[in-house]
């Protein structure tokens, strides 16, 4: 986010045209869907987009540099897995593309919440370890990124001796390192690494809980992060038009998890979904919860990812975007369940709205001071 913005967007590139929605179909690897989206997000004013990462997916990093290859300013969040890499080359990889892509890379940390995810790229470290495991890494990854001269590096995890990049990140602030996570594990680990901490869209409540955790974690280390917050916007003309719109897009994902066989597992693994189906609970009948937020996909689909909505007019939803900026919020993650069309229709009647709210916020604000 520029000094300049008060508010960033981001918004997400798949390998291919795929959502809740949308069955996967073509190769894993859609080309010529990556270009689109990239170019898609970038007319349409995004900050960034996040490339994911799963221990089934195509490798998030060269994803990422086909997309850096073919936009001009769209900058890059890409996911990463801490412990499959050494720290000391994740690093250098990061700050390669950085120069290349001339400082546009960030990087999102995932530690990873489901044992029985880990366990398929042969991790078998218990949760509790994964977070000290990922901690000690980017406490390696700063080092590599920032020390003039060879250094080493004793702890549990990693030994390393003479460690040295030629290659730095493009810009002095370095890579932005933004961090997911809910567990106690993950919030402490994030006040000492996050200079972006990463939530789903949760209530009111639950964000203003979560951010006040984390700024005690983080003022423990002398430091303060910025929060982003990741929803699935449903917008439309009017609120009707756009709860009807919401009711669709549940029906085509209860029937397209039918299709494919799948089942809501009876354990939810990571705190993460478990605080969205908690929001869940404590919705309404129609999955409503305070102003404009939308809990019946994550009901539904027991809460994999990013799967809670705000729903109602553009001028509606911006609205509610508002209020988590006061809350805090200050990067929003917003992605749709048509990746190419919703990012449009996003660019188009969404992020100037917010811009604008945010920034009429900020000059009152400063008049007030």
């Amino acid at each position: 986010m520029s000094s300049e913005s008060a508010v960033e967007f981001i918004g997400y590139v798949g390998s291919r045209n795929h959502s809740e929605t949308i069955p996967a179909s073509g190769p894993v690897i859609d080309l010529a869907h990556i270009e689109a989206a990239a170019r898609v997000h970038e007319n349409a004013g995004f900050d960034r987009v996040l490339v994911a990462f799963h221990s089934n997916s195509p490798e998030s990093l060269l994803i990422a540099q086909h997309i850096g290859a073919v936009t001009r300013e769209l900058g890059l969040m890409i996911a990463h897995r801490p412990g499959f890499t050494a720290p000391t080359l994740a690093a250098r990889q990061l700050a390669t593309l950085d120069q290349i892509t001339r400082g546009r890379v960030a990087v999102h940390i995932i530690t990873g919440g489901s044992d029985t995810e880990l366990e398929a790229d042969g991790d078998r470290l218990t949760k509790a370890e994964r977070y000290a495991r990922t901690g000690e890494y980017l406490d390696i990854v700063r080092r590599e990124w920032t020390e003039t001269t060879p250094f080493d590096h004793d702890g549990p995890h990693y030994r390393i001796r003479g460690a040295h990049s030629q290659v730095r990140p493009w810009r002095e602030a370095g890579i932005p390192v933004y961090f997911g996570g809910s567990s106690d594990e993950a919030i402490a680990v994030a006040g000492r690494h996050a200079d972006i901490y990463a939530l789903w869209g949760e209530t009111y409540d639950q964000v203003r809980e979560t951010v006040s955790r984390v700024r005690d974690a983080a003022a423990v280390h002398g430091r303060r992060p910025r929060f982003s917050l990741s929803l699935r916007p449903i917008i439309a003309e009017t609120e009707d038009a756009a709860w009807a719109k919401a009711d669709r897009i549940l029906d085509i994902a209860r029937a397209q998890a039918e299709r494919t066989g799948y089942v809501r597992p009876a354990v939810i693994p990571n705190e993460g979904s478990r605080r969205l189906l908690d929001a869940a609970a404590r919705s309404d009948a129609a999955g409503r919860a305070d102003k404009r937020l939308w809990t019946a996909l994550a009901q539904a689909t027991g809460a994999r990812g990013n799967s809670t909505s705000l729903v109602g007019t553009p001028d509606q939803v911006a609205d509610a975007l508002l209020d988590y900026w006061r809350l805090g919020i200050d990067t929003f993650l917003i992605r749709g369940f048509d990746p190419i069309e919703d990012a449009h229709a996003y660019g188009r009647d969404l992020l100037p709205r917010v811009r604008a709210l945010v920034a009429a916020e900020t000059g009152r604000s400063a008049k007030a001071a």
